[in-house]
């Protein structure tokens, strides 16, 4: 058998190792958080786009929700500013509002514009948009940190008629108060809320670390799949801290209230939403319902 023969029969059993996971998920809404690295490196940036955009062919129905936090740190200082953070959230005055809005829609028409280039029609919103993301001022160990909202209400109804004209919508994470008031909105609570109202099949983050480990020193530690009970229990031993900790809340939380699988990967390994959910081995952590059946096996 020739080398070109070899390499071709790999490309067809990656397809045929995919088929069941097309099966399973064709038609299902899978939300993407997408965050990190990711978004500031373009080869990675593109890679990402490339990889929803390939979701949405095969049949997947996938709505992206992005940050931006480094982008409006930039800015921020570029107009002279200082950024300011209590307890890891960014203190939002008008004017950083402002900025945050202002880049925030800025990133957001890039995605739009990287995957119209591939075929795809999208449409970028904000939680503004057909009353999407309501809030209600968030505050941080009683501090007032500006205008950095908590979501009180998701309002699905665009997102579906999006989804049902064949759309890829794209959300960036700003919503409105009672009073109509502009609010920043932390971007991993906003996919949260959204992959709940819409009962998604699966949200999956893209950070940058390679998943979840039961201890974060020891690399082998990386857990594939852990049930809500197991993760609620880790929690519980100290053992998760920093970042990961409202990451875990989010996911437990998403998990609960219907959402099927929550998965958390490394944004800066190439293709690793396509090797997570088309493999019968992840290369990021899935957590799942306690009924939900394992999907990895050794």
């Amino acid at each position: 058998m020739t080398k070109d023969m070899e390499k071709y029969l790999e490309k067809a059993a990656v397809l045929v190792e995919a088929l069941p996971y097309i099966q399973r998920f064709n038609r299902k809404i899978i939300v993407v958080k997408y965050g990190g690295s990711a978004m500031v490196d373009d080869e990675l940036k593109e890679s990402v786009i490339r990889d929803v955009t390939l979701l949405k062919l095969v049949g997947f129905k996938p709505i992206i929700v992005h940050g931006g936090g480094k982008e409006i740190s930039k800015w921020v200082s570029k107009v002279g500013m200082e950024p300011k953070f209590i307890n890891g959230l960014r203190v939002t005055d008008t004017d950083t509002m402002e900025i945050a809005e202002m880049v925030l829609n800025r990133v957001n028409k890039s995605l739009v514009t990287m995957v119209q280039q591939l075929g795809v029609r999208a449409a970028g919103i904000s939680g503004k948009d057909g009353g999407l993301l309501k809030v209600e001022k968030k505050y941080s160990d009683g501090q007032d940190i500006g205008f950095v909202g908590e979501i009180t209400e998701v309002n699905p109804k665009i997102l579906y008629d999006l989804l049902e004209k064949d759309f890829l919508p794209i959300i960036c994470p700003v919503g409105l108060d009672d009073d109509f008031n502009t609010y920043n909105i932390n971007a991993d609570d906003a996919a949260c809320a959204i992959a709940k109202a819409v009962k998604a099949e699966k949200l999956a983050f893209l950070t940058d670390i390679e998943g979840l480990y039961k201890d974060f020193n020891d690399k082998d530690s990386l857990i594939s799949e852990i049930a809500v009970k197991e993760a609620k229990e880790l929690i519980e031993s100290g053992m998760i801290g920093g970042g990961m900790l409202p990451k875990l809340s989010n996911c437990i939380d998403a998990i609960e209230s219907g959402v099927s699988r929550v998965h958390i990967l490394d944004g800066r390994i190439r293709h690793s939403i396509l090797m997570e959910i088309f493999s019968n081995k992840g290369i990021g952590t899935a957590i799942l319902g306690d009924e939900e059946e394992k999907f990895y096996h050794e």
